[in-house]
């Protein structure tokens, strides 16, 4: 279908064609599947992840401006899979405990008052300091807590997740975004700490061992282990 056809088709679904919107639907069933697949280990049957995948796409639809000029699965995606997440947050499986979320929201606050005290993003150790967590701790807590957006985040070398583990196209890209934040909770624990503290907090191996209280060299191969699991976990 081409991109005029496509646009012609949410046209009239948003004007309450609902055989339209049926028909923008169908034709983009494997976008919704795609997405789907990356949820599976959740415990949650596939074909009511794909309902709720479909939940999203027709919020997508409806929500989507046609004279933005942006491509339809760049704002469709995110849609679909905030409305996975959102049930596997509020009403599934997979659940971010109260504990921690209160920990999340505590962090927060003091890096916004750090940020506003120092005129720059406070350092790790400044948020230690200030809270009397671990580093380790305050690692645990951010990982949990990231937004799948900050995964493009460059490290201290200029790399991003995404550049590093390769994907094709940009609705894949947007894909692998998506999905990477699963994978990497799904890591052992020290390889996530460090691939969180290299790509999310930008920090140098020298730094990073620092704060694991590992050697460079065992940095360096936490990272490789990290993203070699990575790279498995998104193409399996």
């Amino acid at each position: 279908m081409s991109s005029r056809e496509l646009f012609a088709l949410l046209d009239r679904a948003q004007n309450g064609d609902e055989e339209a919107c049926q028909q923008v639907l169908v034709e983009n069933s494997g976008l919704i599947w795609s997405i789907v697949k990356r949820y599976y280990y959740s415990g949650v049957d596939s074909e009511d992840l794909y309902q709720l995948g479909c939940i999203g796409f027709v919020k997508a639809v409806k929500g989507f401006d046609l004279t933005y000029g942006t491509q339809f699965s760049t704002y469709a995606v995110p849609k679909i899979a905030g409305e996975i997440r959102r049930f596997l947050r509020d009403d599934g499986a997979v659940k971010v405990g109260r504990t921690l979320r209160e920990k999340g929201q505590s962090l927060w606050m003091v890096r916004e008052r750090l940020r506003a005290q120092l005129g720059r993003e406070p350092h790790i150790s400044e948020l230690a300091e200030e809270t009397g967590w671990s580093a380790e701790e305050i690692a645990s807590v951010e990982l949990a807590m990231v937004a799948p957006e900050s995964l493009q985040q460059e490290n201290t070398e200029g790399l991003t997740l995404e550049s590093t583990l390769g994907t094709d196209g940009p609705e894949e890209r947007l894909v692998e975004k998506i999905a990477l934040r699963e994978a990497i909770e799904s890591l052992p624990e020290r390889e996530r700490k460090t691939i969180f503290l290299r790509f999310f907090k930008s920090l140098t191996q020298e730094q990073t061992a620092r704060i694991l209280g590992v050697s460079q060299v065992q940095v360096s191969r936490l990272e490789r282990r990290g993203l070699v699991r990575l790279r498995e976990i998104l193409e399996g």
